[in-house]
């Protein structure tokens, strides 16, 4: 009797584990089904905001000597189009509305106030690296991308036409587009399998030339700064 109780008691044991390793493998087997199927397409809105870090200049002879300038930030609304390759590796596409730039004096132009503002398209295609699996809820990544800055409506103020060339007609200037290596660092949270939530951070290798109507140039490597935050859907 006692040997038959202990046997059944066994079996009972046995069963259970085994119903429990089962239940373990199909949970396993889910999440990684979910791992492996994380492909597709993504979007993103959000706001970004672009902070110049270099100085313009100083431009050639025979402007004043030390003539240097600075661009002001911006912040624009954007839109990020993802594919997701894995649950590690991705693509994205940054797009967004013109970003106005204030142009003030520095160096020997310092407090001279407004010479002029532009607007720049700065397009950008990364690939990324997400760590972490894709069921957690916050994941960090790594991105590398290329910036392609076009710059436009460039318009001089009268105190640019002040300093460059007094007494004669008014001073206009352009900037020459320019290509640009872009670092990114940033965290997306999920706040479930379609919706989350994503911060970043980037900087982009930014040298271009300013060019004015009276002859003279300056070299400006503007090497901005980017942050935004978004929200986003997978499909």
């Amino acid at each position: 009797m006692n040997s038959q109780h202990t046997h059944t008691r066994a079996n009972t044991r046995i069963a259970t584990a085994l119903k429990t390793l089962a239940l373990a493998l199909v949970v396993s087997t889910s999440a990684a089904a979910h791992a492996v199927n994380l492909t597709g397409w993504s979007v993103a809105v959000g706001v970004n905001n672009i902070s110049p870090k270099g100085e313009i200049g100083p431009f050639s002879a025979p402007s004043i000597v030390d003539s240097y300038n600075q661009s002001g930030s911006d912040t624009q609304p954007i839109v990020n189009i993802g594919y997701w390759f894995s649950e590690h590796l991705s693509a994205e596409l940054g797009l967004g509305t013109p970003y106005t730039h204030q142009i003030s004096g520095a160096g020997a132009l310092q407090g001279s106030g407004k010479l002029g503002s532009l607007q720049q398209l700065p397009p950008t295609l990364f690939g990324q690296y997400h760590f972490l699996g894709a069921t957690s809820a916050f994941r960090p990544y790594v991105g590398m991308g290329i910036t392609y800055a076009k710059f436009r409506k460039e318009r001089g103020s009268g105190t640019l036409t002040a300093i460059t060339n007094p007494g004669g007609p008014a001073t206009t200037f352009t900037v020459d587009n320019a290509w640009g290596l872009t670092p990114q660092i940033g965290l997306t949270y999920a706040f479930n399998p379609k919706w989350f939530a994503d911060v970043m951070v980037s900087k982009t290798y930014l040298h271009t030339t300013v060019h004015l109507s009276t002859g003279q140039s300056a070299y400006a490597p503007l090497n901005p700064v980017s942050t935004a935050v978004s929200v986003g859907y997978r499909f």
